[in-house]
């Protein structure tokens, strides 16, 4: 049985990837902070599990769904950058290292764009704490030299899927009447399924010329109003009151979270992966609100 290793996949994105491989027919060993996963302080079970294992593919890091204050800062920063470089560590240490490893990144790396899209070649690096995360994040991954283990880091989009990720909020907003525009409505709005998350993860695993850093998008982002607008009528809500900045920003200290997470325009597109050949699943608005919402 061919092994994959899932790190920090306890979450919406891991459990469906976990799902997925072993129906595959994967056996799949978890790295996580607490039993019956292999712990972050077991450093031996971490090389054990990472010996001859086909890929790695590693989703650890805190929620950046809470406010921004020092705690939860250093919390965010050290999540990922201090797993990060104990996966690298643990496969420096193995014999047989994995020949894939995959490192989660964000989107969020590129700046504010109402202008033009953003891609691999020509994205511009933002300003700010997520962007200092995703680039410290994105250098301490590549700062391993592994000669055995090919290295790709994915700038993932928001992520859309049934049962979990922000689909649960979005449609709670617009049962409750407040499906309007969110600030100006016209903030870009790049996301991925998560199914075509899984798939660029496979279609990446057997195209081995591919490595370094790769967009998770759809090829088709939208404005915030045109979203909101897709979303009332899938869920039939044919009205939907906007939601000005200020009340954005009172909601934001309510719920503990905060408006960069609705307000930043990211508009981003999967150069790299369209120009290798990936296909993507559900490329729509549409067809991923149809299938998340059937």
């Amino acid at each position: 049985m061919t092994k994959i290793v899932l790190a920090g996949g306890t979450g919406f994105i891991g459990n469906y990837f976990r799902n997925h491989f072993q129906q595959m027919g994967y056996q799949v060993e978890m790295i996580a902070r607490k039993a019956p996963a292999i712990t972050w302080n077991d450093f031996q079970a971490m090389v054990e599990a990472l010996e001859g294992a086909e890929m790695v593919i590693n989703l650890a890091g805190k929620s950046v769904n809470c406010r921004y204050h020092s705690r939860n800062r250093r919390e965010i920063l050290q999540s990922r950058i201090g797993t990060t470089k104990l996966l690298g560590d643990a496969i420096q240490a193995c014999s047989q290292p994995p020949a894939l490893w995959i490192n989660a990144s964000t989107a969020t790396i590129y700046r504010h764009a109402e202008d033009r899209p953003m891609t691999e070649v020509d994205g511009e690096i933002g300003t700010g704490f997520s962007v200092d995360v995703a680039a410290k994040w994105e250098q301490t991954f590549f700062q391993f030299q592994l000669p055995q283990t090919r290295q790709i880091a994915l700038r993932i989009a928001i992520v859309l899927g049934p049962n979990g990720g922000v689909a649960t909020p979005y449609k709670n907003l617009v049962t409750y009447g407040l499906g309007g525009p969110q600030g100006n409505g016209k903030q870009m709005f790049s996301w991925i399924h998560v199914d075509d998350l899984l798939h660029i993860v496979l279609f990446l695993r057997d195209h081995p010329q591919l490595k370094g850093v790769f967009n998770c998008s759809s090829p088709h982002p939208l404005t915030n109003d045109r979203l909101m607008k897709a979303l009332r009528s899938k869920l039939h809500r044919p009205i939907g009151l906007p939601t000005p900045k200020v009340l954005l920003e009172l909601g934001a200290v309510f719920l503990q979270t905060e408006t960069e997470l609705i307000l930043k325009s990211r508009w981003v597109l999967p150069k790299r992966l369209l120009d290798a050949g990936y296909t993507f699943r559900y490329p729509t608005i549409g067809q991923t609100l149809q299938d998340i919402y059937r």
